[in-house]
C-alpha cells in the first residue's frame, strides 16, 4: 500500500452512532488485549451524537446514561444511568 493510500480494512470496520437522550451520557472506550482498560471517554448532552469506530484498540464500547445506540444489528436503547451501581 502506498503511503498516502486510506487504509481500507479501518476505513470498513464496524461503527455505531450514539444519540445522546439526557445530558452527561457518558460514551467509553474500552481497549483490547490481555487487560481491558479504558482508553477513551466522551460526555454527550441531549440531543448530541457520537460516531464511534471499533479498532484494533477499540474491542467494546460502553454506554452509560439514557442514548440511543444505532448499529448494523438495529437500534438499541440505554436506560438512564439514574441509580447506578448497588
Amino acid at each position: 500500500m502506498e503511503k498516502n493510500e486510506p487504509d481500507l480494512d479501518k476505513a470498513h470496520s464496524d461503527y455505531i452512532v450514539v444519540q445522546a437522550e439526557e445530558n452527561g451520557v457518558n460514551v467509553i472506550g474500552l481497549t483490547r488485549g490481555k487487560d481491558t482498560r479504558l482508553h477513551h471517554t466522551e460526555i454527550l448532552d441531549r440531543g448530541e451524537i457520537l460516531i464511534a469506530q471499533f479498532t484494533e484498540q477499540t474491542s467494546a464500547i460502553k454506554i452509560r446514561g439514557k442514548a440511543k445506540v444505532f448499529c448494523r444489528y438495529g437500534v438499541v436503547e440505554a436506560e438512564s444511568r439514574q441509580g447506578g451501581h448497588t
